[in-house]
């Protein structure tokens, strides 16, 4: 779907080189061609829905001093290009990474969403804030992959945060935890699954963010879902729910 732009969903084994050394890497990859020397953008994430714009965050010093430091970076979860020969990343290990591209402007987003972020909404937002800020981008210009996640299968939460999840793509008729969860579990390709243990089900973020993009109008042939899991592939990636540390892999595209 995004074979226009230089991309990427890294594993570990780049661990722990940071964008501005990985957006070279995008660019001897041998995808399409890219506009020469891109800015790199990045933020300092905190899972909510804020979605910035690169003329809101300054890019990064193209010679490759970027460290693991963050301060001085803008708090946001999602950066959107408003030129050509730019570069956004997100960092992620059990949330999803989500690279978004407008065929029609050439322009890119790079979005992480955990259960925090979906439950916010913020990758149907930032596809309206390619909306507002290019009006000519309609729907169905636009292309999604969302990266390497932890499995629906193998996520434990709360009914409580599952609920909250799930209540973004139930019908409006539809209230309450019980009701909304009961609603999800009976679909054929259900966002929660079951849990042995009381007051748990297992939570499956991507497809739920998959839906979200339907429910807005997008097709399911615009959206990819990385067929891995961070938590069941550890040769590849880190997990937070695994290993309980603060380990990460970047995601990242270039606006052409």
């Amino acid at each position: 779907l995004l074979e226009k732009w230089p991309h990427g969903f890294f594993t570990r084994q780049f661990s722990p080189r940071m964008p501005v050394e990985l957006t070279d890497v995008l660019l001897a990859s041998g995808q399409d061609i890219a506009p020469p020397s891109p800015q790199v953008y990045r933020v300092k994430q905190f899972h909510g829905d804020n979605i910035l714009t690169t003329g809101e965050a300054k890019p990064l010093p193209n010679l490759g001093e970027d460290t693991q430091e963050e301060g001085g970076l803008p708090e946001a979860d999602g950066l959107l290009t408003k030129a050509a020969a730019e570069a956004v990343w997100v960092a992620s290990a059990d949330c999803a990474p989500v690279l978004i591209a407008s065929n029609v402007t050439g322009k890119v987003a790079a979005v992480h969403s955990g259960w925090r972020g979906t439950a916010l909404g913020i990758v149907p937002k930032a596809i309206a804030r390619f909306q507002q800020l290019f009006p000519e981008t309609s729907l169905d210009s636009m292309s999604i992959a969302i990266g390497p996640g932890i499995a629906g299968e193998v996520y434990q939460v709360s009914t409580e945060v599952a609920a909250k999840v799930c209540a973004t793509i139930a019908p409006k008729s539809i209230s309450g935890d019980n009701s909304i969860l009961e609603w999800a579990l009976s679909l054929p390709e259900p966002p929660v699954l079951p849990d042995s243990e009381p007051e748990r089900l297992r939570l499956d973020v991507r497809r739920t963010i998959a839906m979200q993009l339907f429910h807005m109008g997008i097709e399911p042939e615009q959206v990819e879902i990385a067929p891995y899991c961070t938590y069941q592939t550890p040769d590849h990636f880190f997990s937070y729910r695994r290993e309980h540390l603060k380990q990460i892999q970047w995601s990242g595209i270039i606006s052409q």
